[in-house]
């Protein structure tokens, strides 16, 4: 497992541990086994595990809609999920929208994102023109009742 070189009072040692369990040590002392009892529990150090959380895309009904919209009393705005381009708008003012229906497009490190609504309702204000660049939480569209 692991070799370790001590001298002590003037002698040269070499030690070899074989395993190490609970507060039992099994090694070899310059070729001669041993039976070592530590007075303590030995814990070996194990390397962290990296934990991430769950990607839930901000659009889903999850707790990032928060990200993407925003209340305003009775009007409600859709912001932007990331920093892109607006490819195509598919609603005008006036329309009446359900949750889950396709409000634009946004291109986004060379892919497509579908921005749907969250709410129903009917679009009071679009803020964004095909071909407009975007920023994280740039409000695209408002919707009402």
């Amino acid at each position: 497992m692991k070799s370790y070189k001590f001298k002590i009072n003037g002698n040269n040692y070499t030690v070899e541990i074989q395993s190490v369990e609970d507060n039992e040590i099994k090694l070899e002392l310059n070729g001669s086994a041993y039976k070592v009892e530590v007075d303590r529990e030995i814990r070996q150090t194990k390397t962290p595990k990296l934990m991430r959380s769950v990607a839930v895309p901000s659009t889903d009904h999850a707790p990032q809609v928060a990200k993407t919209v925003a209340s305003t009393g009775k009007d409600t705005a859709i912001k932007s999920p990331l920093p892109g381009t607006i490819m195509d708008i598919n609603v005008n003012v006036g329309d009446k929208v359900s949750v889950g229906q396709r409000l634009l497009i946004l291109e986004a490190m060379k892919m497509e994102n579908g921005i749907d609504s969250d709410v129903s309702g009917t679009i009071k204000e679009i803020k964004v023109r095909k071909g407009d660049a975007v920023l994280e939480g740039d409000v695209l569209l408002t919707i009402g009742e």
